[in-house]
């Protein structure tokens, strides 16, 4: 290990990224698996907040950004609801170490790929944002509509983060198109459908009997069977065009790139209706609602995947890093 001067020592702390970067050349696939953390603590989150809602804890802390007036963590008299409400806020500090982490390998890959830096920094405004929603949901007693919106924030973050992870499976050349004009509108209108089903989807829950606590928390002024009929309907829209699509890729003999993910999106798609449809008819039991959110952000990744192999961006040599014998850690080390 170098010896640090006061220098060091100064420099660090007015830019730590870049003082980190000049000592630390992570490999490729160091940066690939930190992108990934970021995806899968973002699906995770999603599942520990369904679980707050669908045990009737969210206001086991009730009141923020303390769990009580007098505590900042849960008590033992708060019982099971408070555990599971302040565990869900203490998994946000473990979603943003698993950012800070793709912010830290991307910035210091060499040569430093700012796109995908400014990517995993957007991660981080993002979850920064939506803990202060999650504060205001709370504050408001569960307000359906900033429950909504808190969700379609999550997948505002899962969105960005999955398009990290791919930019950091491939280069930075100008995209080249796999496919033609007419597949890509396609594929946005399966884009425009599968977002609008997430979006009814969040009125469904704003309406329907999961309000998140045992008290009498306000709900959507809307009859919660038929949001879910039309919640429902949109999502044979979106699996018809999901099997459109694989129908046309496999017409034009399309890269397999396009034609496999188009095929693990329609059987996702599928699993995903057969738990709604469940659920649905067995009167909305807590265990497959929370199957079926995991199934939303499951659907969400399969769409975006769907619509980032449509093109490719080849990868360089110039892109490789360097050997790790050029990092200056190992140099100082062998003096």
């Amino acid at each position: 290990m170098p010896k640090l001067t006061p220098t060091d020592a100064a420099r660090a702390l007015r830019n730590p990224l870049a003082f980190i970067a000049e000592y630390w050349t992570p490999t490729q696939r160091t940066v690939q698996r930190a992108a990934m953390s970021a995806v899968v603590m973002t699906v995770l989150i999603v599942c520990t907040g369904g679980a707050v809602r669908l045990t009737g804890s969210g206001l086991g802390c009730p009141t923020w950004p303390k769990c009580t007036d007098q505590s900042l963590t849960a008590t033992s008299e708060m019982g099971f609801h408070g555990a599971i409400e302040f565990g869900n806020r203490m998994l946000t500090y473990v979603l943003c170490a698993a950012v800070g982490w793709a912010i830290i390998a991307a910035r210091s890959q060499k040569p430093w790929r700012r796109t995908v830096t400014r990517l995993g920094w957007a991660q981080f405004w993002i979850v920064m944002g939506n803990a202060v929603l999650g504060g205001i949901v709370v504050l408001v007693g569960l307000n359906p509509y900033t429950v909504a919106a808190h969700f379609v924030l999550t997948t505002a973050l899962l969105t960005v983060a999955v398009l990290m992870w791919q930019r950091t499976r491939e280069g930075d050349a100008e995209p080249r198109p796999l496919v033609g004009k007419a597949i890509k509108q396609l594929v946005w209108a399966l884009v425009a459908a599968a977002a609008l089903l997430i979006l009814v989807g969040t009125v469904v829950t704003g309406a329907g009997p999961h309000a998140g606590d045992s008290s009498d928390v306000h709900r959507m002024p809307l009859d919660w069977e038929t949001v879910a009929k039309a919640h429902a309907v949109l999502a044979w829209i979106v699996v018809t065009l999901t099997f459109a699509l694989w129908f046309v890729l496999k017409a034009v003999d399309a890269p397999k790139g396009p034609l496999h993910r188009t095929r693990d999106l329609f059987l996702i798609l599928l699993a995903q209706g057969a738990v709604g449809y469940i659920q649905y008819f067995t009167d909305l039991p807590e265990i497959l609602v929370g199957v079926h959110m995991l199934g939303s952000a499951l659907v969400w990744i399969g769409v975006l995947r769907v619509l980032l192999s449509l093109r490719e961006r080849p990868v360089a040599d110039s892109a490789i890093p360097a050997p790790a014998a050029t990092d200056r850690f190992e140099g100082a080390a062998s003096r």
